[in-house]
Order: C-alpha cells, then sequence, then structure tokens
C-alpha cells in the first residue's frame, strides 16, 4: 500500500502540474486574443471627426476582420452584451450592425480612467464618404452621417489597344471611367465592338475626401474616336434636365441602347448561314448572342410593354417586349425572367427583365437579342435609330457658347502614350 501511495502522489502531483500550465495557458491565448483585437487598433489625435469633439477623448481606428461581430469591438471597451443587443435591435431599421462587412474601417471614441477605457461611440463607414454614427451614451441614439466632399477636375486620354479598360489601366485612370463612358455612349457605341487604335479624350470631376480620390462625380464632356468616326458628347441641361448631346445639339440618347448587357463578349451575330452548335446543321442566325456570365442582369434596350415571358423548348426562358407599332425586341436563353415581367408590364429602358443563362437550345450562358422592324427580324447594329429631343431653339444659344468651349478644350487635350511614364492627364481644382 505505501509502496502504491509512493507511486501515485508523484503522479498525481505532476498531472496538476500538468493541468495548471494548460489552464495557464488557456488564460493566456484568451489574455492575448483580447489584446491582438485591441492592439490591431491604431491610436489618433485629432479634435474633430464624423461631427464630433473630441478633446478629452481618447481615439482609436481598426478594419473590421473577417467573421468579426459587433461583440468582439465592444466588449473590451466597456460595453456588455445587454447593451450590444439593444443597439443591434435598435439599428436594424436604419443599418443592420449585425452585418459588418471584412474590410470596412471603424472607430472608437473611448472615455478614459485610469485603468481602462470606455467606448463612449461606435462609429462604422459605409464608404469612404457615408458613415453611421452609435451614441453609447445614456440614451443609445444612430444617426448617418458623411465627410465634406471636394471636387477636382482633371482630364485624361488613352488609345485602344486590346480594351476599355485595360487602355484606361494604361494610364493610371479609374475603371469605374469604362462605366461612365458606356453609359453616355450606350446609344451610339457598340462597346462590344470597339476597335484597336480607337481613341478617347475626356474631361471629368472626380470626388475628393480629405485630398483623395473616392469617386467620379461625372463627365462633362467626352469625345470618342471610333472606327475614324469622332463621336462628341457635350453635357449640357435644358428644362431642368440634364443630357449628352452631340457638337450638333443632338441627344445621345436615343430610342434604344446598342446591346442589352452593360458588358459581355459578343459571341455570334446576325447571319442568313450559321452552323448551329446544338443541331448541327447550317441555318440562319437572326439574332445576336452576348456572352456573359449565368446570374448577368438583362436589360430592356428601350421603354416598352412586355407581349411574351415564358418558357419555350427551343427559346428557355424569354421575354418580348413591343417598344411601339414598328419595333419589337426578344431575350432569349434566361436562366431566370425578372420578377413581375409578364404580358401587360410596361418596361423602362435600363430595367432589368432577366438573367443571363442556358436554357432551351443553349451551349452555354448567352442571351441571344433579337431586333423586329414592321414584323421582319433585322440586324440591330445596322440600324439608325433616330435620337431623342435635339437642344430646343429657346436654348441654341446658350449651347452653341456652352460647346465652343468645351470643344475647344477636348480638342486641345493630346493623346497620351500608352507609355506609363508619359500620361496626358492633368488637375485643376473645381
Amino acid at each position: 500500500m505505501a509502496q502504491r501511495l509512493r507511486i501515485l502522489i508523484p503522479t498525481a502531483i505532476l498531472a496538476l502540474i500538468v493541468i495548471s500550465v494548460l489552464m495557464s495557458k488557456r488564460e493566456w491565448n484568451q489574455e492575448m486574443a483580447t489584446y491582438e483585437a485591441v492592439d490591431s487598433l491604431i491610436t489618433e489625435e485629432c479634435h474633430e471627426e464624423f461631427g464630433i469633439d473630441l478633446q478629452g477623448f481618447h481615439v482609436e481606428k481598426g478594419k473590421i476582420r473577417q467573421n468579426q461581430f459587433l461583440a468582439d469591438i465592444l466588449l473590451p471597451y466597456g460595453i456588455d452584451y445587454g447593451r450590444i443587443t439593444s443597439l443591434a435591435e435598435k439599428s436594424k431599421r436604419s443599418f443592420d450592425i449585425r452585418k459588418l462587412n471584412a474590410g470596412k474601417d471603424y472607430t472608437l471614441i473611448c472615455a478614459s480612467d485610469s485603468t481602462s477605457l470606455l467606448a463612449k461611440f461606435f462609429i462604422y463607414e459605409i464608404s469612404a464618404v457615408d458613415f453611421v454614427v452609435y451614441d453609447l451614451r445614456d440614451t443609445l441614439d444612430i444617426y448617418f452621417g458623411s465627410r465634406p466632399i471636394d471636387l477636382e477636375e482633371r482630364e485624361a486620354s488613352g488609345t485602344i489597344n486590346s480594351s476599355l479598360y485595360q487602355a484606361l489601366m494604361d494610364q493610371n485612370l479609374s475603371p469605374a471611367l469604362a462605366m461612365e463612358l458606356s453609359d453616355i455612349y450606350a446609344w451610339s457605341i457598340d462597346f462590344y465592338r470597339i476597335q484597336k487604335k480607337d481613341n478617347f479624350k475626356l474631361i471629368y470631376t472626380v470626388k475628393k475626401v480629405n485630398d483623395e480620390v473616392v469617386g467620379i462625380d461625372e463627365v462633362q464632356s467626352a469625345l470618342f474616336n471610333h472606327e475614324g468616326e469622332p463621336y462628341y458628347a457635350f453635357k449640357f441641361s435644358q428644362n431642368d434636365k440634364e443630357d449628352y448631346f452631340d457638337e450638333s445639339g443632338n441627344s445621345l440618347r436615343k430610342a434604344f441602347l446598342q446591346a442589352p448587357l452593360k458588358f459581355s463578349r459578343l459571341s455570334s451575330g446576325y447571319t442568313q448561314r450559321r452552323f448551329h452548335p446544338v443541331q448541327k446543321r447550317w441555318k440562319a442566325h437572326l439574332g445576336t448572342d452576348y456572352a456573359a456570365p449565368t446570374g448577368t442582369p438583362i436589360m430592356a434596350v428601350g421603354d416598352g410593354v412586355v407581349t411574351e415571358a415564358r418558357y419555350s423548348k427551343f427559346n428557355g426562358n424569354y421575354v418580348k417586349v413591343r417598344h411601339n407599332s414598328t419595333y419589337t425586341t426578344q431575350y432569349l436563353h434566361m436562366s431566370k425572367i425578372a420578377s413581375g415581367m409578364k404580358p401587360g408590364t410596361r418596361v423602362k429602358q435600363g430595367q432589368t427583365i432577366g438573367y443571363i443563362g442556358s436554357t432551351g437550345l443553349a451551349t452555354g450562358p448567352h442571351v441571344c437579342f433579337r431586333f423586329w422592324k414592321n414584323g421582319k427580324q433585322v440586324d440591330h447594329r445596322r440600324e439608325k435609330i433616330p435620337p431623342s429631343e435635339p437642344i430646343k431653339a429657346e436654348y441654341r444659344e446658350e449651347f452653341n457658347e456652352h460647346l465652343k468651349q468645351w470643344k475647344a478644350r477636348l480638342d486641345n487635350i493630346g493623346l497620351a502614350s500608352q507609355q506609363k511614364d508619359n500620361i496626358a492627364l492633368s488637375a485643376s481644382i473645381k
């Protein structure tokens, strides 16, 4: 018995030591996790931000981490679970704080005593401009704010060697300009058919916060040379409505968009003879195919009324729109028809009517776009569609002065070299 005790006692002591070490290690890890959460913040000194007087407060900034919750941020700063739950409930109707996006900036404004920091405000930055403030003092309060924006005017140009996006990147320009140009010229230029050596010039303004560019404000004027033909665009307001006009005063806005998708790849054109990839025979293809990932929104190219929205064996899910007594369009092979699309539904130009798919007689995700004129299917890319309302007589003199100023500025912009060290980019404060 004594011999057994001599064996058991050291074993028990060893076990206690191991348990003690493991518990200490777990407590250490928990403590370090808290320190890591705190140490990831940056302490800043400033006197006013988010409309809050920061005198006497301690300010720390950080970024939302993957799978990080509001409690992870606030618990180390004296805000208990009950108050965090109340905050989450109160914010549901304005901004659901339970859905924090990784990578977004946040700020903690804290009161300090001799031993700890107590959060008084939590600010979540929705964007570089907009933010939401959670006032954590006695009465919980939630309100939105935005930073002051400065506008800066810039000039830019580029030549297409592979794509508009790449031409912008070559000049260190924002790819958001591609979307701006595609919207401006949506009725004039088919961006699926832009050619090598096409080029552009534009004058635009950027939005800046604290001297950093946070987005594009607007394009004031542009010139896009496509297939040797110049396409001017000048922003001008008449009847309190802004629009883009060419150098003759015609609106760039036409009855129909050039394509039913923002960006994609033209995979098959209108032709009287094409080898069908599914039926394995030669036949006419009286439409234009645009390939894009499944789920990409498909837009109505013009205002009109839905006449058909259903499924058929060959067309798959499709929508047909009558625009007027002359023109009708059809969109085939959708993965899904947009909610609310049924015969009699009125649609607006640019409205989503369905989503890219490969239903029906199709080998891959695309939309087959069909265009009828007077009951006959035609190639929409060869049609000359009349523009919308031009400059009115009472605005003609004002427009001519506007045109003279902006056209001269555009024409004087040099074309940028494709070398990154030779960028035709200038800026002036607006």
